[in-house]
């Protein structure tokens, strides 16, 4: 018997959701065929077999979640060797798995709360985790009232459902992030009243900020924080942030210093595509050196922004609407588009955010 473990499917995440499986026990499957589906790095991805052979038995049924390493699939027969990877083989000095972290929002130690046998029983018979309920009873004891309380509320708030796929990426994203990155955010508006007709808003973001990248190169740049290093990356490759139903997607427009506008159009309508459709391949997830958040489409004008590491700036562009602004020296209504900057203060200095605003600022009160 030989198990093909769960690989790395990119992005250190450390599981998978099993979406559907493609084969079934005692099927006899080759090289590369696709044996599940998972949904990991918000996209979904097939996992291919490492070798040819008959399947004994599959690990996990549809809506499980396994982990990276895990046990996906035992073959009946053969010795060829597990890679433990969909793109190819690992380097078997690098095989050696990461300790886990701790998941967002988990416990680390028990609470300090006295609970009366009685109040337990109530609880349990409730479905109500106390963990959860807060204590109001002398010296941190939790009261009978404390739990009906909790339960009320449960109730009210319905049913709790499990973060999958996307969402549970995100959460956990986004509490990394958070647990190291030291943001700081500038704002400013852009005078966009002389825009000829027809302009495409997505597009002048997206090559406003490649001249802005271009004016300050420190907000284009991969910060290693293990090793206290920064890496300031010539090619601009925007990740662009695209709220669906499932969650939020952040597919990456490539080189958009060196691609005309209708390009940058198409590509980007083919990635929106994509993402609505889940089919949006993992590598094209990766490797954003700054990102984009056109939140304005939806609604608000100003944010403090989340910057996700390696990365050391996201821009957030809000809704565009008319605003009292100095126009040739004299007050106007004009067309204003509010501009967000946050960058990791640890990499990024305020002067160097600063230049960058104005850059992009400039850059998007041209007519064309």
């Amino acid at each position: 018997m030989r198990q093909f473990l769960l690989p790395d499917l990119g992005e250190g995440l450390e599981e998978a959701e099993i979406v559907a499986w493609h084969v079934t026990e005692g099927d006899h499957v080759v090289s590369d065929q696709p044996l599940v589906s998972v949904e990991t790095d918000k996209a979904v991805v097939e996992v291919p077999s490492p070798r040819s052979g008959r399947i004994a038995h599959l690990f996990g049924a549809k809506g499980d979640l396994v982990k990276v390493g895990a046990p996906l699939v035992e073959f009946a027969e053969g010795p060829e060797e597990d890679t433990g990877t969909v793109v190819g083989e690992l380097d078997q000095g690098k095989r050696t798995l990461e300790k886990s972290a701790p998941r967002p929002g988990e416990p680390t130690q028990a609470r300090p709360v006295q609970i009366l046998p009685a109040v337990r029983a109530l609880a349990r018979k409730l479905d109500v985790d106390l963990n959860l309920v807060h204590a109001s009873g002398p010296d941190g004891t939790i009261t009978r009232a404390d739990v009906e309380r909790a339960a009320k509320s449960l109730t009210e708030a319905g049913p709790a459902e499990a973060l999958r796929g996307m969402r549970r990426a995100m959460a956990q994203r986004m509490a990394a992030a958070h647990a190291e990155v030291v943001p700081a955010s500038v704002t400013e508006e852009a005078d966009i009243g002389d825009w000829t007709s027809g302009q495409d808003a997505t597009i002048r973001l997206v090559r406003a900020i490649a001249t802005a990248c271009k004016a300050e190169p420190s907000l284009n740049t991969w910060y290693n924080a293990g090793a206290g290093e920064r890496r300031v990356v010539k090619r601009i490759d925007i990740g662009i942030a695209v709220d669906t139903e499932g969650g939020l997607i952040v597919p990456v427009l490539r080189n958009v210093g060196e691609r005309d506008a209708r390009d940058l159009r198409a590509g980007l309508d083919r990635m929106r595509a994509d993402a609505e459709a889940r089919s949006i391949p993992p590598e094209e997830l990766r490797g954003a050196t700054i990102t984009l958040s056109n939140f304005g489409m939806i609604g608000g004008r100003f944010a403090n922004l989340i910057v996700v590491p390696p990365q050391v700036a996201i821009v957030g562009a809000g809704r565009i609407g008319q605003r009292v602004m100095a126009h040739q020296s004299q007050p106007a209504v004009r067309r204003a588009l509010p501009l967000s900057l946050t960058f990791d203060h640890r990499v990024v200095t305020g002067g160097e955010a600063a230049r960058f605003l104005v850059a992009l600022k400039l850059d998007l009160e041209q007519p064309s």
